[in-house]
């Protein structure tokens, strides 16, 4: 099977230009010959050659190769990653040795052993092909690295509240200020932290997220600062300690409110001294760490109860920035919820389903207690228990709306009667409106005003 290359051959003599096509259009697909120069910038400009052979002289009686230089550079200023392999009835080492300087490949002498030549080629090509692969690879790294430094790319919202928060990591990210964020399980204090990191100095160092409340008492020392072999029991190797890992990148400490005191005094003294000692060790190692930590945990109110040192608490709480539940801000609901309706609807092969507004509307009243989190898994459910194209409030399982349908059916008050025929109604005909009014003996605009009127 050919390989799929192109090759350009550039040589004066149409002897060897026929001599060479034949015998490398047997392994690749696309070989084509030129007997002049002048031919060479046009097709340059029309196609971009994974190898040019080309002949180093042109002039009738000359023999220095400054000719084959010449085209040389003029191949590599068209592509830089061609491979240029050098052809030369004189052999002469000063005229290779210059040819290689300028960028060439390989360098052969008239009349070449076939093996040789394809054998030569044959790694040109793969150099060639593995440069380019290369260059895609960071071109690829560098667009993504693009996305992902893109300013709070991956926290969502467009509220007030979370309008707050860009703000002040905009204002903080570019000092060294430690920074504590605040909020309840689910709000995203993680994605913060990142956000800080992202848009910081240190953005092409590592960011090393620490979860304290998963981490044993006899353990922590080992897992933050290191031990060195033999410290203890099963220390069979040295280990790199959290601290020394992060060293000039972002380190964040996430949920330090369950941290117990004994080991507050540990972590204080580190971070006071900006120096950390591995266990079983006496060699002090310096840091340079940018610290974000987080907690669910009022820490005032447990400073107040001597459960939290208040020394520490000033060292991490530089700058504090609080992320507000998602009950607080409502109006970011339906665009994070459509987020991941986005992501769910790919994975699990449903490109037809949709939320209509009724329902972005239900969820936006609902209190979330377990926040972003809760929406994402309600999504989530929701896409994988739906039947038909259009999700209903019945399928994010919400208690509230649980409640009401059952008080419906066992209620004689008209109103919730009418209400849970309206849902009723809705949910059988997967949302279609048209349908749904047909059924009911309603028009649309009647079915829309009761929907309105009983929050649907």
């Amino acid at each position: 099977m050919k390989q799929k290359a192109k090759i350009l051959i550039l040589d004066d003599d149409n002897y060897v230009l026929l001599s060479l096509r034949i015998l490398l259009e047997q392994h690749y697909t696309d070989v084509r010959g030129i007997n002049s120069p002048t031919q060479l910038t046009t097709a340059l400009a029309e196609n971009e050659f994974d190898i040019v052979v080309l002949d180093m002289n042109f002039s009738a009686g000359d023999t220095s190769g400054k000719d084959g230089l010449k085209y040389l550079q003029q191949v590599k200023d068209a592509n830089p990653n061609t491979s240029i392999l050098l052809l030369t009835a004189y052999g002469e080492i000063n005229l290779a040795v210059e040819a290689m300087r300028l960028g060439a490949y390989d360098f052969l002498v008239k009349p070449w052993e076939n093996e040789k030549l394809l054998a030569t080629i044959k790694t040109a090509f793969e150099l060639n092909s593995a440069a380019k692969k290369i260059e895609h690879l960071e071109t690829e790294k560098s667009v993504l690295l693009q996305e992902l430094n893109a300013p709070f790319n991956e926290i969502i919202g467009e509220s007030e509240a979370i309008k707050k928060v860009f703000s002040q990591i905009e204002k903080v990210a570019k000092t060294q200020a430690n920074v504590l964020i605040t909020g309840e399980n689910g709000t995203g204090k993680e994605l913060v932290a990142r956000a800080i990191h992202k848009a910081s100095d240190r953005a092409n160092d590592i960011f090393l997220n620490v979860d304290m409340g998963a981490i044993s008492e006899t353990l922590f020392e080992s897992e933050l600062f290191g031990h060195k072999k033999g410290a203890f029991t099963d220390a069979k190797a040295d280990r790199t300690g959290k601290f020394e890992a992060a060293n000039n990148g972002t380190l964040f400490l996430d949920e330090i409110g369950n941290l117990p005191l004994p080991l507050q005094a540990k972590l204080l003294r580190v971070i006071q001294d900006q120096k950390v000692t591995k266990v079983g060790d006496n060699k002090e190692i310096d840091l340079n760490i940018r610290l974000i930590c987080a907690t669910n945990a009022n820490l005032p109110e447990l400073v107040k109860t001597e459960a939290f040192r208040q020394d520490l608490l000033f060292r991490i709480n530089t700058i504090e920035i609080h992320l507000p539940p998602l009950r607080e801000r409502q109006e970011d609901i339906p665009v994070l919820a459509q987020h991941f309706l986005n992501i769910y609807k790919q994975k699990y092969k449903k490109p037809g389903l949709f939320v209509a507004d009724y329902v972005y509307n239900k969820l936006q009243k609902y209190d979330w207690p377990g926040n972003i989190r809760e929406l994402q898994h309600a999504i989530e459910r929701a896409v994988i228990m739906s039947d038909g194209k259009q999700l209903q409030v019945s399928d994010f399982n919400l208690k509230d709306t649980n409640e009401t349908e059952i008080e419906a059916v066992d209620s004689f008050n008209l109103d919730q009667i009418e209400k849970w025929a309206i849902e009723s109604a809705i949910k059988k005909h997967q949302g279609n409106i048209s349908h749904a009014a047909q059924e009911l003996g309603l028009s649309r605009g009647a079915l829309y005003r009761r929907m309105e009127k009983y929050d649907l």
